[in-house]
């Protein structure tokens, strides 16, 4: 956390092309690098600590869940903060008023801090301290003896990763330069998008405890993959309204996976390594699928001009979701308390 805390208000302070030359942008890709290193050493031990918390199987779905609810919140925050700041700043945008909401960033990470070192360690963890199970070398070991769980949950996550790097970032390119819609335009659109996942990730975490995890995500995975070819449509008619409906319908597919996903990962793992295998497996996907996401839709929309093109890019993503995920070992009945492998 204080990796990812400390990285994100450097980047507030990064100086400019004019100042440092080249330097300017290898300093921000290090600290995005740092960030994300952060960032995957953290995931899995939240929502670990969230799920090995309940009490039964009957709701780990949606317990798992809320770690993910975060995502929404903080691109909530986070847009809220440039649109407010779009606003103060006017012409000065790009010269000051963008770095204002890293540097406040750090509040926020005082109370995440605050909050992180308050909680103890799970009831099944503390059963692996005291049999004396923790892995010395727990990366080495779930590659070794779970490999297979590893490669599926990074490849389950694709139909997830590239639209939703589409949908939040390159929204913005497709937005402005092909329907010719405004910055703050766009940004509201995605606060409304995001609100709405306050609602629509806890109810797919629930959905996934009575259905399945594996049927709620690969259901969320096909209609993602389908809904790309509207999504585009509706945004190439530049009517706000129809923009705001396909964001909305966007979020909401992709919610059905970003919600179970929590637990469909976790669950796929022995408890010794359940951190590791979960966090590679999670963040391998953000490597490969997330990341080059907005360059391969660029490199799309420069080379075709289309739009569908984009969503068929979508649409092959998700259809190694649904392969993936289908091959995932379900654990979603699987007792905790009698599990030592």
């Amino acid at each position: 956390m204080l990796l990812t805390g400390l990285s994100t208000f450097l980047v507030g302070c990064v100086p400019t092309y004019e100042q440092i030359g080249i330097w300017g942008p290898v300093v921000l890709v290090v600290l995005r690098f740092i960030q994300g290193i952060g960032v995957g050493g953290e995931w899995g031990g939240s929502v670990l600590l969230s799920m090995e918390w309940a009490r039964t199987s009957k709701n780990r779905g949606f317990l798992a869940a809320w770690p993910q609810f975060g995502g929404p919140a903080g691109f909530f925050l986070a847009n809220l903060a440039i649109l407010a700041f779009s606003q103060m700043s006017g012409d000065q945008f790009l010269t000051w008023g963008w770095r204002v909401p890293f540097w406040l960033s750090l509040i926020m990470v005082g109370i995440g801090l605050w909050i992180r070192l308050g909680i103890l360690e799970t009831p099944i963890f503390q059963r692996v301290i005291a049999e004396e199970r923790v892995a010395r070398a727990p990366v080495v070991e779930v590659l070794k003896r779970q490999p297979k769980e590893v490669m599926l949950t990074a490849l389950a996550r694709m139909g997830q990763m590239a639209p939703v790097y589409v949908y939040n970032a390159f929204v913005f390119t497709y937005g402005m330069k092909v329907v010719g819609a405004s910055r703050d335009f766009l940004l509201i659109v995605l606060l409304i998008g995001s609100f709405f996942s306050f609602f629509t990730i806890p109810f797919s975490g629930y959905l996934s405890d009575r259905l399945g995890r594996q049927h709620v995500y690969i259901f969320g995975a096909a209609a993602t993959g389908l809904f790309a070819f509207a999504y585009f449509a509706m945004l190439d008619t530049a009517m706000p309204g129809l923009i705001i409906l396909a964001t909305l319908i966007a979020f909401a597919f992709h919610d059905l996976m970003w919600g179970p996903l929590a637990a469909l990962t976790a669950e796929s793992f022995t408890p010794r390594l359940r951190y590791s295998g979960a966090s590679i497996g999670f963040q391998l996907a953000a490597v490969f699928a997330g990341g080059p996401a907005p360059m391969i839709a660029t490199a799309i929309l420069a080379s075709t001009g289309s739009g569908q093109m984009i969503a068929l890019y979508i649409f092959g993503c998700a259809i190694v979701s649904v392969a993936a995920t289908a091959f995932l070992p379900s654990g979603r009945d699987r007792d905790f308390t009698r599990d030592h492998v």
